[in-house]
């Protein structure tokens, strides 16, 4: 555990541990899609700050669902319900300790179940119960609630079609009037066969391509232009540099989905940059 991590959970840990947990009256949680990071993030005091500000805006949720970047799979799935369960380390060349990290979440296989009742009987969830939670969950998660005190479930990106994820966020919108944060998680650029070494280090601006990306996109979410966002790879500037896969920018459909109005509910929580990427998050209600 760094230093910065240590400083931040000594302060973190007990507010979280205090944090109101959501109650009915308290209405729709709101959905969330996020630059997750790597593991130095967590070594990132402003962008942990900025991450755990976010958590406390609202109430503690009763469960977290979160699609990551780092799973595509199809049919659709769950990964493990069970309390404790492992990490995924699906990183390389981090310090060794990165690899030690843990998050032993509570079980959550009543949102499992109610995940699957969500679904149309020719879908279907099957659960992978020896599938932890991927680096695009734990990471962002374990600066939001550092006390792994809320029930997580990761459901996997079934398909690359903005309309098909829309769609999959509509059928799971329901879960936010009962207290589940659906958090899409991905970077909104995520060019890394492209950065140069100055870039990485944090010692030169942005690149053009992560820039020009990162204001076209924050342009059509503003204006609640969703066709716009989904002919990305046709009409947005800087690709296909800001994203060569497009794994880490779909997430953002499945919340888009799960928004009652995602034509005018977009609210910015977080911009700036992080080794030359776009950190560019924001919640819809």
């Amino acid at each position: 555990m760094s230093q910065a991590y240590q400083r931040f959970l000594a302060e973190a840990a007990p507010r979280s541990a205090a944090q109101r947990v959501w109650t009915p009256t308290d209405g729709s949680l709101p959905a969330l899609y996020l630059g997750h990071g790597a593991p130095p993030l967590l070594d990132d005091a402003v962008w942990m700050r900025q991450l755990f500000d976010w958590a406390l805006s609202m109430p503690k949720p009763k469960a977290i669902l979160v699609i990551s970047a780092h799973w595509e799979h199809a049919p659709l799935s769950i990964s493990s319900t069970a309390a404790g369960t492992p990490l995924v380390y699906d990183f390389g060349g981090f310090e060794p300790r990165f690899y030690r990290m843990t998050y032993p979440t509570p079980d959550a296989s009543a949102l499992g179940r109610r995940i699957a009742a969500l679904m149309p009987d020719t879908v279907g969830v099957h659960e992978h119960r020896r599938r932890g939670l991927d680096h695009g969950a734990w990471v962002p998660l374990k600066a939001m609630y550092p006390n792994a005190d809320v029930p997580v479930v990761q459901l996997s990106l079934p398909t690359q079609h903005p309309d098909g994820l829309l769609k999959l966020g509509r059928r799971l919108a329901e879960l936010r009037r009962e207290g589940v944060l659906i958090i899409g998680s991905g970077f909104m650029t995520h060019g890394l066969p492209f950065l140069r070494r100055v870039d990485v280090l944090g010692q030169a601006p942005p690149p053009a391509w992560s820039v020009d990306f990162d204001a076209w996109a924050a342009d059509a979410l503003a204006r609640g232009d969703i066709d716009t966002l989904a002919a990305f790879q046709d009409r947005a500037p800087g690709m296909p540099y800001a994203h060569p896969t497009v794994d880490h920018y779909i997430p953002l459909f499945v919340t888009l989905g799960a928004a009652d109005n995602p034509e005018s509910s977009v609210t910015t929580t977080i911009e700036g940059y992080f080794m030359g990427l776009s950190k560019r998050s924001f919640q819809v209600s």
